[in-house]
């Protein structure tokens, strides 16, 4: 209650959100994988061969530069393989829907009438006592209730790992393990690009509350933009069964993605997670939470206290 108290306070007199282009879902298949090779964000890509550095500064490194650069170029040189013999294939699937805030959770409907709900996301908030008067903050804080304004919020999910097996078997089969792991670093990256270009698209045109909008690779990278993407495993929002309604509403079966038991996403290069579009949403970490929210999301979502006290291990 005391950290429900101490929300985030959230400016909604002064802005108004914009309404999408569409209301529902827009799917995208066989993506130009060319594309997405402006987004890419190489830094984590060095990172799979333990090269630790900003990214172009790395390649000019005194102790890992020359790795770097031999890595760099053999990464470069598949990639062009990559794109030109199309061994993978990139889909993607957007919805925007109408929303609001209800307490902790976002309740998206299927239309502009606001009646039929077509998923509640459910929040968990920040917990702990913080200094400095901080707010305790949860994602719902970004969203309006029915009260402030007609809100929207958006769902995606993107995969380039379609075709990924195929490629990675010829790898293993020719004993290249150089090459297999090398060939998955790249499929990751190209997840993250698509997840960074479908997200430009979705602020500057489909969705459209920042059409003028002009940010070069690394501004993006930065997260300089208006709104953010929040995935369900991440920080901010730590329970992972949020997939489950997310993967049924946006039916991701139909671009070739699916679940596991685990919650983890098939094929392995795919990103999914929201779109919060309010100028103030930023990202923070939900850390330590008390038996008593435990209870009260069990009870919000209709699940057994122990099932969600297995999902949340982390943060108890």
């Amino acid at each position: 209650h005391e950290a429900r108290a101490n929300a985030a306070v959230v400016q909604w007199e002064t802005y108004k959100p914009t309404k999408p282009k569409f209301i529902g879902k827009r799917v995208f298949k066989n993506f130009d994988l060319a594309e997405l090779e402006p987004f890419i964000d190489w830094a984590p890509f060095f990172q799979t061969w333990d090269l630790a550095g900003p990214f172009p500064a790395i390649l000019e490194d005194d102790v890992v530069g020359d790795e770097a650069k031999k890595v760099f170029a053999d990464g470069q040189a598949m990639l062009k393989k990559i794109i030109e013999g199309r061994w993978l294939t990139a889909n993607a699937v957007v919805g925007l829907y109408p929303a609001q805030r209800v307490g902790d959770d976002i309740v998206l409907y299927a239309d502009e009438s606001r009646q039929q709900q077509v998923m509640t996301w459910y929040g968990l908030r920040q917990q702990t006592v913080k200094p400095n008067n901080n707010p305790n903050r949860c994602l719902s804080d970004f969203v309006a209730d029915q009260t402030q304004a007609a809100d929207y919020v958006g769902l995606f999910a993107v995969t380039t790992g379609i075709g990924s097996e195929k490629q990675e078997k010829r790898f293993v089969d020719a004993n290249d393990d150089y090459s297999a792991i090398l060939f998955k670093a790249l499929a990751d990256r190209l997840a993250e690009a698509f997840a960074e270009c479908m997200h430009q698209r979705v602020r500057k045109d489909l969705w459209g509350y920042a059409a003028d909008e002009s940010f070069s690779n690394p501004e993006l990278i930065a997260e300089k933009y208006q709104g953010i993407r929040p995935a369900p495993g991440y920080p901010a929002c730590p329970d992972h069964s949020a997939k489950r309604a997310m993967f049924d509403v946006l039916q991701c079966g139909d671009i070739g993605m699916g679940l596991t038991e685990s919650l983890a996403m098939t094929p392995a290069a795919s990103v999914s997670g929201f779109y919060l579009a309010h100028p103030q949403a930023s990202y923070f970490n939900v850390g330590r939470i008390g038996e008593d929210q435990v209870q009260d999301l069990a009870l919000r979502q209709g699940v057994e206290v122990k099932d969600l006290q297995r999902l949340l291990a982390p943060n108890l």
